[in-house]
């Protein structure tokens, strides 16, 4: 089961990197990761 943007923003937050929604969403896209639910598709 993929991960959901604020998920991993959570995730990274624990680690000690503080970062929003919206910017892993930003680095997602730039990488040309699809969104949670077509990762679920595939």
């Amino acid at each position: 089961k993929p991960l959901s943007d604020s998920q991993l923003a959570d995730m990274l937050k624990e680690q000690g990197i503080e970062c929003a929604r919206s910017t892993v969403a930003k680095y997602r896209e730039a990488l040309k990761i699809p969104t949670t639910n077509l990762r679920k598709a595939l």
